[in-house]
């Protein structure tokens, strides 16, 4: 992270980037350099290296987010061919949990850079856009993870969630209006009361295995 002169500032720079403590910077920094094999990017193949995301129903999204370059607030669209320290931090500070001395304005804008990075997963081609089938995987691959619900719960949840969503898009739509797609507006409201904090975390902090949605 730099010569050891500068080490302190550069960390505690990264520290107010992106919230975390000085503490978590350097657990994840050694990390990094588990999943880059000590090299100072990490490419998609560096993932492979972390067992846990194996069996994960969404490895793919998981990993294809980390070089989302509107996820690394680089560009509207399009994939980095590798990611540095610092854009690894970027990518885990969406994961970081609610901090309890937050105002409302703090947590709203928490809560919708978390849920952005989750519409982000889905709307793979970049145009703004999911579509129901598309909401409706999201839910039921975000509970499948839930070892106290059985996939057939989850698949009727994950239904649900679609009819729900279908009613929202279509009754707030102008007579004359085509049905294009679920927008992130729309995203915001089908979230809207749920606690997404549960539902988007990671385990890195305490340097076991790659993050996780469920």
């Amino acid at each position: 992270m730099g010569s050891s002169h500068s080490m302190p500032e550069e960390i505690q720079e990264l520290a107010d980037k992106t919230g975390f403590t000085l503490e978590q910077i350097e657990h994840l920094h050694r990390r990094f350099r588990q999943i880059s094999g000590d090299q100072p990017t990490i490419r998609k193949e560096s993932f492979d290296r972390i067992p846990d995301l194996e069996f994960n129903p969404i490895r793919s999204k998981i990993v294809r987010a980390f070089f989302d370059k509107r996820n690394l607030r680089q560009a509207p669209s399009g994939l980095a061919d590798e990611i540095n320290f610092e854009d690894f931090l970027t990518i885990m500070s969406y994961f970081r949990p609610i901090e309890m001395n937050m105002d409302e304005e703090q947590l709203d804008h928490f809560r919708k850079e978390k849920l952005k990075f989750l519409f982000h997963m889905y709307d793979s081609d970049n145009d703004g856009k999911i579509t129901l089938l598309e909401y409706r995987k999201v839910v039921e691959e975000l509970l499948s993870r839930n070892p106290h619900l059985e996939k057939e719960s989850a698949r009727s949840i994950a239904d649900g969630a679609m009819m729900e969503a279908a009613s929202i898009c279509v009754g707030q739509m102008e007579p004359d209006q085509v049905y294009e797609g679920i927008t992130f507006e729309d995203f915001l409201k089908m979230w809207q009361g749920i606690d997404i904090n549960t539902k988007m975390h990671v385990r890195f902090l305490n340097m076991e295995p790659i993050a996780h949605c469920h």
